[in-house]
């Protein structure tokens, strides 16, 4: 094998290296985006499910005023 192959071959071999390296870089931190998703996507549940508790509670409050405010109105 000429020098000029050896040495192509050498740099083929380097940048193949190097490519693997950020390869490996880059799936690292798809792995660590995905688990912050997940994590974020857990807590958007968390909150929908606490505003739909809150909303509940408000519409029953608001239903209880409107039937006391009804009530006085009928009394006055």
């Amino acid at each position: 094998m000429g020098d000029d192959n050896a040495g192509l071959l050498l740099a083929l071999a380097t940048e193949n290296a190097e490519l693997r390296q950020q390869l490996a870089s880059a799936q690292d931190l798809l792995v660590e985006t995905a688990i912050d998703a997940g994590q974020l996507h857990a807590r958007i549940e968390a909150l929908q499910a606490e505003l739909a508790e809150v909303r509940a509670r408000f519409d029953a409050w608001r239903t209880e005023a409107s039937r006391m405010r009804d009530g006085v109105q009928r009394t006055a």
